[in-house]
C-alpha cells in the first residue's frame, strides 16, 4: 500500500478551503455528475433521507439533494469541512466521523460514497460494504464510485500525493451481492459523467 493512504484525512484537512472552492467553481464537472444523482433519486423512490459518506463541504452534492427535499446526514473526517456544511445547512446533520466505523443504528434510503470510497485502501473498501448493509433500509440507492480496475493510482492535490484504490469490478459485484445489494447500473470510466467508474445498486427487500 502507498504511503499516501495514510494521509488522506490529514489532506483534506490541511487543504480544506481549496478543495472546497474547487468543487464550486467546477460547475461543468457537477453539471455531469447530476446525471448521476438523478439515477439515485429514481432508485430511491419516495424515500427522503440520505447518508452522505465523504460528503465535503456540502456543495455542490449535499446542496442539490437538500434542494430537492432529502433529509441529509453527512458524514466526514475533515473537520474544516464539516464546518463549510454547517455554515451553508445548518438545519441538516454533519458528523464528524471515520466512515470505517461508522453505526449510527438509523436506515437510509440512499447512501453515497460519492468521489470517497476510492480514497480508502482495498481492504478498507472491502470492510464498508457492512457499513453500507448496516445503514440500508430496504430497497435503498447505493451510489459510490471506483477504479475501473483493481490497483492503486496516485495522483496530487496542492503539490502533494492523493492516494486513490480499486477492487477489481467482479470484486465489487460479490461484495454487493454478499451484503444484499443488487447492482442497478455500472459504467466504467463513463464519458458522460467525467471519466469517472459509477455503481448503482440497489439493497434487496426481503419483506
Amino acid at each position: 500500500m502507498h504511503e499516501s493512504a495514510r494521509h488522506i484525512i490529514d489532506l483534506y484537512q490541511r487543504h480544506a478551503l481549496a478543495w472546497d472552492r474547487l468543487r464550486q467553481a467546477d460547475t461543468g464537472a457537477f453539471a455531469q455528475e447530476r446525471l448521476w444523482l438523478e439515477r439515485f433519486r429514481q432508485v430511491m423512490g419516495a424515500g427522503r433521507e440520505v447518508l452522505d459518506l465523504g460528503c465535503g463541504g456540502g456543495e455542490p452534492v449535499a446542496g442539490y439533494l437538500r434542494e430537492h427535499g432529502y433529509a441529509l446526514t453527512g458524514v466526514d473526517s475533515s473537520a474544516a469541512l464539516l464546518h463549510q456544511c454547517r455554515q451553508r445547512f445548518p438545519e441538516q446533520r454533519w458528523l464528524h466521523a471515520d466512515m470505517r466505523g461508522l453505526a449510527l443504528d438509523q436506515d437510509f434510503a440512499g447512501i453515497l460514497a460519492w468521489n470517497s470510497l476510492f480514497h480508502l485502501s482495498p481492504d478498507d473498501q472491502r470492510a464498508m460494504f457492512a457499513v453500507f448493509e448496516r445503514h440500508a433500509a430496504p430497497g435503498c440507492a447505493l451510489l459510490f464510485t471506483s477504479g475501473p480496475a483493481a490497483g492503486e493510482a496516485i495522483g496530487q492535490f496542492q503539490g502533494e500525493a492523493l492516494y486513490h484504490a480499486s477492487l477489481d469490478p467482479g470484486e465489487y459485484c460479490t461484495l454487493l451481492d454478499t451484503h444484499g445489494f443488487e447492482v442497478v447500473q455500472h459504467v466504467s470510466e463513463d464519458p458522460q459523467c467525467c471519466g469517472f467508474t459509477v455503481w448503482l445498486a440497489r439493497a434487496l427487500d426481503y419483506s
